[in-house]
């Protein structure tokens, strides 16, 4: 009889145990309090069973949880959870329930007083978005306890995905502020991938290599997969397509299987007349993971989600292996790739154990796949960066092995023509100078002065820089000419070319002379302040030059039209001529002898002769 007793009791012990450890009791400290161990639960047999036909189960249809997670792996069956919550205290508590698995199809949540449901909630992601009780990622529902009062849960889950409960009680501030260290981590996984990403797209466009472009395919799908995952995709990138939500993740996990073995192929150069074991195999998940892909946009996701994550693991350890089998072939571009894949692959591993309830589901194994396919992407990319150099490498040594062979070539047959090649290349420059020199004043000529302005003015454009340009025109030089024949005129032209080559001495600038009696000056990097000196300077210095005509002293004076401008567009170059121009005509009308700048307020004055 005493035996009995003491099993009896001891039986009691343990069924009150575990009703007490399915209650929570909200402390006033409490802030957070993961359910798991205070949860039990039921597999219904029945899609049907109302949420009033679950409350008057018996106690043994209920079956108690224990564990810090809820986990039921992939079953389409509908479960029920409930636990109850007590608020002891003389204070109205705001609660918040965190259910952190954003994949589930169906989720109702039925919170229960004194045995009447008090009020309902219906989400998962089969419903859009906006219908969510609080806007997020996760599901969250409001929980709201009265003073000294109790308050029953009851959730119904139903999902074709992994079955995972995850359930939190978090008062609001608590979560708010763990929230934030949450999109912190976010931030910082999303933000490493468009970086990769970018900066690899515009290494394609730069040098168009393939590799390329299939790890940036890669490096855009594994951070979208995961984007889907976590719920972050439904809540911003497609809140109304309840459809696509559930298959993207086939979509984007199959499409990252697929472009991580493309990029293999390349990187490594996967060879079948080489390698014909690791080609096929490589291929083969190629080929599987293109077909989900395509099948992910017809096929239901109950269908595909298992062979999906059988192949990505699958996928991931051929990738690996044979990364080391690499690696110990002494292909130096493997190491990176293969301590890629490693972090890759333990992340992966962890997240489809967590999946299959091998492992528990927790912040470590749901984000483990960001920190490996993080460092995965960094570590791509290194490893493409120390590829690209050591191709550019071997492709230097390889031109100049073959630089060095011409060279010696060309070396016996350069003894016998560098005589004559000195002789034409002399000749050629030569020539050019005489092409680019007017013969009279020894100054650049007009073609040669198109070529330089139009390069300058384009140049002026590019850099914002100012530029300056400078028309002389020897003034009365018709009359000069009439009076004292064309021989004299040539002297005239000759003395004021020599002024100009004398004050335009800047390597920049150029003094060229335009036709006639007439020259030009271009200022590159010169403001108008700057060019007026110059310009005052010019007609200074002619006007004090003495020209002796027989016994006679003559006075020369030239008049010269300014202009000057910051481009703002490299097809303006006549415009800004012809203001100069317009600049000179003004101040010819001014009584020549003088110096005037273009302003957009002149008008423009008809020529008036020499």
């Amino acid at each position: 009889m005493k035996i009995r007793a003491l099993i009896a009791l001891l039986f009691l012990l343990q069924v009150t145990s575990v009703a007490l450890a399915s209650e929570v009791l909200l402390e006033p400290a409490t802030q957070r309090l993961p359910l798991g161990h205070h949860t039990h639960y039921w597999k219904s047999g029945s899609t049907s069973a109302t949420v009033h036909e679950v409350m008057n189960l018996p106690s043994a249809q209920w079956t108690y949880n224990g564990q810090s997670g809820l986990s039921f792996g992939y079953d389409s069956t509908p479960y029920w959870i409930r636990t109850t919550v007590r608020n002891p205290a003389q204070d109205r508590r705001e609660m918040v329930l965190e259910l952190s698995y954003p994949v589930l199809d169906d989720v109702e949540l039925y919170l229960v007083a004194n045995g009447e449901v008090i009020e309902t909630f219906r989400t998962g992601d089969k419903r859009h978005f906006a219908e969510r009780p609080i806007h997020h990622r996760n599901f969250l529902f409001p929980v709201t306890l009265p003073p000294l009062s109790e308050l029953d849960l009851y959730l119904r889950v139903q999902s074709t995905s992994a079955l995972q409960v995850p359930l939190t009680l978090w008062s609001q501030t608590a979560f708010d502020v763990t929230d934030q260290s949450r999109m912190l981590f976010q931030g910082i996984y999303y933000g490493i991938a468009l970086v990769m990403f970018l900066y690899n797209f515009f290494v394609y466009l730069a040098v168009s290599e393939r590799r390329f472009l299939y790890y940036v395919g890669y490096s855009a799908c594994m951070p979208l997969f995961l984007a889907s995952l976590h719920g972050l995709a439904y809540q911003y990138l497609w809140p109304d397509a309840s459809w696509w939500n559930d298959q993207a993740i086939i979509f984007f996990l199959n499409g990252t299987v697929c472009f991580g073995c493309l990029f293999t192929m390349h990187f490594l150069s996967v060879k079948p007349q080489l390698q014909l074991r690791a080609y096929r195999s490589i291929q083969a998940l190629i080929i599987l993971s293109a077909l989900l892909v395509l099948l992910s946009l017809f096929v239901p996701y109950r269908l595909l989600i298992s062979p999906t994550v059988v192949l990505a693991f699958i996928g991931c350890v051929v990738l690996f292996c044979y990364g080391l089998y690499r690696w110990w072939s002494g292909d130096p571009g493997a190491r990176l790739y293969s301590l890629a894949w490693a972090c890759m692959l333990l992340g992966g591993i962890t997240l489809a154990l967590s999946k299959f309830t091998v492992l528990p589901q927790n912040f470590f194994t749901e984000n483990a796949t960001q920190v490996g396919s993080a460092f995965a992407i960094i570590l791509f990319s290194i490893a493409l960066a120390d590829r690209l150099n050591k191709d550019k490498r071997a492709l230097f040594l390889a031109q100049q092995k073959a630089f060095d062979v011409q060279v010696e070539a060309n070396n016996l047959l350069e003894t016998r023509v560098h005589e004559r090649t000195s002789q034409l290349a002399e000749l050629n420059q030569r020539l050019l100078e005489i092409s680019a020199t007017d013969t009279l004043t020894l100054l650049k000529n007009r073609g040669y002065f198109d070529r330089a302005f139009r390069s300058s003015f384009v140049e002026a454009f590019r850099y914002a820089r100012p530029l300056s340009l400078l028309i002389v025109d020897i003034d009365h030089f018709k009359r000069f000419n009439d009076e004292h024949g064309h021989l004299v005129g040539d002297d005239c032209i000759k003395m004021v070319a020599a002024c100009l080559r004398e004050i335009v001495t800047r390597p920049q600038d150029l003094a060229a002379r335009y036709g006639g009696e007439e020259f030009v000056v271009l200022l590159p990097d010169t403001p108008l302040e700057g060019a007026m000196k110059v310009a005052e300077k010019i007609r200074e210095q002619i006007e004090q030059s003495d020209f002796r005509v027989s016994s006679r002293t003559l006075t020369v004076t030239v008049s010269i039209g300014v202009n000057s401008m910051t481009p703002t567009a490299p097809g303006d170059s006549l415009t800004f001529f012809a203001e100069a121009d317009k600049a000179l005509y003004e101040a010819k009308a001014r009584g020549r002898n003088c110096v005037v700048a273009w302003q957009e307020q002149d008008l423009p004055h008809p020529p008036t002769g020499g």
